[in-house]
């Protein structure tokens, strides 16, 4: 029997910082949820520290990060690619 590979999970975001630690930045995913009692929507916020090979991540850009091996204490995502660069 041949298992199918899983799909890895990919996330898009914006970059908070880059360029403070080597091959590192901090992605910020936002997304908007419902509040269970009061129905409006409420945008969450969760930080990723990913996986930045190249260092070509700047503060503003928009990126896609895939799920990684664990490569620090922290890191378990991979900037797969950049979306958009910031002005």
């Amino acid at each position: 029997m041949a298992e199918a590979k899983k799909q890895k999970k990919t996330l898009v975001g914006s970059v908070l910082s880059g360029g403070k630690t080597a091959k590192t930045v901090i992605v910020s995913i936002e997304r908007l949820s419902k509040h269970p009692f009061y129905g409006k929507y409420v945008k969450r916020r969760v930080k990723y520290m990913a996986h930045d090979e190249k260092s070509e991540c700047a503060a503003g850009d928009k990126v896609m990060i895939v799920e990684a091996r664990p490569m620090s204490r922290l890191k378990r995502w991979r900037v797969k690619e950049i979306l958009e660069k910031a002005r």
